[in-house]
């Protein structure tokens, strides 16, 4: 019996049950600016599509998390590589004006 591994771009290969995948990586819309039905849209909601998509994932042991490539046909891991490569700065969450959280 084959064991799957992902490969941790901090870790390296590791064991498959190290992890939990946390969805697609899209781009976040303005949470102070959208919507309550777009808000709902964007967490709640998932393209789901065939093919390769991008995917949040984290090691649970050290909590690290990163973006891994996987082709959702064949479950096929593609390639890892950390959030920082694409993302560069961090949103804030300010509260909605008039008061909102």
């Amino acid at each position: 019996r084959t064991v799957k591994t992902m490969p941790c771009p901090l870790n390296g290969p590791r064991n498959i049950t190290e992890f939990v995948c946390a969805g697609e990586v899209r781009v976040m819309s303005e949470p102070a600016a959208a919507s309550d039905a777009e808000w709902a849209d964007y967490v709640f909601m998932e393209a789901n599509a065939a093919g390769i998509v991008r995917e949040w994932w984290c090691h649970v042991p050290t909590s690290y998390w990163f973006i891994a490539e996987r082709n959702t046909v064949t479950d096929e891991i593609l390639r890892t590589y950390p959030a920082s490569d694409v993302f560069t700065s961090r949103r804030d969450f300010a509260p909605k004006p008039g008061g909102g959280t």
